[in-house]
């Protein structure tokens, strides 16, 4: 049977990356002694207030369709919150409430890009990004985050790759895969580059609540980017509900209007007792949240701390996020290569940067989102794969 040019698009080297993480995965199930680092899945349990909020939804039968794009009520408290941080006026009809960030960000992909559209991606870049894109008909221009800058933005790439066929610019900070955090100097930058070109920004802002150094800036507040900004955020990552799926996306109205359509033949709304879930955490931050704040700065120390002093590797400390890219070419081993051997030999799987770009070759990336006691046991491993490599 034939299928459509559209599985061609949504497959390719993105939809490979995991093969070390499901490989791991199947070993763990057969009870081999294996440490996950190479899925970003908060270990933490999501704060009891907010699973309370949805067990009573539950009780009170909030389990019938609910509002296409959200719960009135939800999406004044996203827009508040988001005015708040952005300093961008927002009314709640920007927001559309569907089934996880990356859910929005598909929507919104494909409402703002054609076929033969260019989107200028900064890579490494997270890996369903190519999905994403190529979904839409669009083609991704990359841009490189260098490792000698610390993976920071550099603007001025971004205007060189600017073309008749530019669209939209797709970034995400603090960064996923390298943490990096993108300054506020370099974001005034970026939004004058999309100002004088008339681009979308697509901001993928899914780690904003794990900004340990510098500020985290939310790209819509700042001057003519509110009619071209489409902010992208969930409470996954900082409220540990990866399991949760709940996203949104905050657009201008007329955008907002038709992701709501696709939500309509696509999602039909998010379960209500799950948006009562969403609602208690904007009504009363949980203490759990700061700590899990606490443990991820102190797992990005502890890893940094232990493997940046090992002969062969040199460890990217995070400004951000959930992860840590560590440089393992001096141990003469590509990515791909170290990784499938770490898994082997001593039982830890990271993902190969390789696959999220070019500039992350040679380079893996290890979760933060594993308890301390394990975390440090798998740098102990590690720390023992990399001394037989050394010469």
């Amino acid at each position: 049977m034939r299928f459509s040019s559209f599985v061609e698009r949504i497959g390719g080297e993105g939809a490979a990356a995991w093969e070390i993480h499901f490989r791991a995965s199947q070993l763990k199930r057969q009870g081999k002694d294996v440490i996950l680092l190479s899925v970003g899945d908060p270990d933490f349990d999501t704060p009891p207030a907010i699973v309370d909020a949805a067990i009573e939804g539950l009780r009170q039968g909030r389990t019938h369709y609910g509002e296409v794009v959200g719960d009135h009520r939800l999406r004044a408290a996203i827009a508040q919150a988001h005015q708040a941080q952005s300093g961008q006026p927002t009314d709640p009809q920007q927001v559309v409430v569907v089934a996880g960030a990356q859910c929005a960000l598909y929507a919104a992909a494909v409402c703002v890009l054609d076929q033969g559209d260019e989107v200028i991606v900064p890579e490494p870049a997270y890996v369903t990004y190519e999905a994403v894109v190529g979904a839409s008909g669009a083609r991704m221009v990359f841009v490189p985050l260098r490792p000698e800058r610390g993976f920071q933005i550099e603007p001025e790439t971004i205007e060189r790759a600017v073309t008749a066929k530019t669209r939209a610019v797709l970034i995400n900070s603090p960064h996923n895969p390298t943490g990096a955090v993108i300054t506020r100097a370099n974001w005034e930058r970026i939004a004058e580059i999309c100002v004088r070109h008339d681009l979308w920004l697509l901001s993928d802002e899914v780690y904003a609540g794990l900004t340990f150094e510098g500020e985290h800036v939310s790209p819509a507040g700042l001057p003519g980017m509110a009619e071209r900004t489409i902010t992208i955020n969930s409470l996954s990552k900082s409220h540990a509900m990866t399991g949760w799926r709940l996203g949104w996306s905050i657009t201008p109205v007329d955008l907002a209007g038709h992701i709501g359509n696709l939500a309509l033949c696509m999602l039909y709304g998010s379960p209500p007792f799950i948006q009562d879930a969403a609602r208690q955490a904007f009504a009363m931050e949980p203490p759990e949240v700061a700590a899990m704040k606490q443990g991820y700065r102190r797992r990005r120390d502890l890893v940094c701390g232990r493997l940046g002093n090992v002969k062969g590797l040199r460890c990217h400390r995070p400004e951000g996020g959930m992860f840590a890219m560590v440089d393992v070419r001096a141990t003469g081993l590509s990515a791909q290569d170290f990784a499938s051997g770490l898994l082997d030999a001593e039982g830890v799987s990271v993902l190969p940067g390789d696959a999220f770009g070019p500039s992350a070759a040679g380079h893996v990336r290890i979760s933060l989102g594993n308890a301390d006691e394990e975390l440090a046991r798998a740098c102990g491993r590690i720390e023992r794969y990399a001394a037989k490599l050394a010469p």
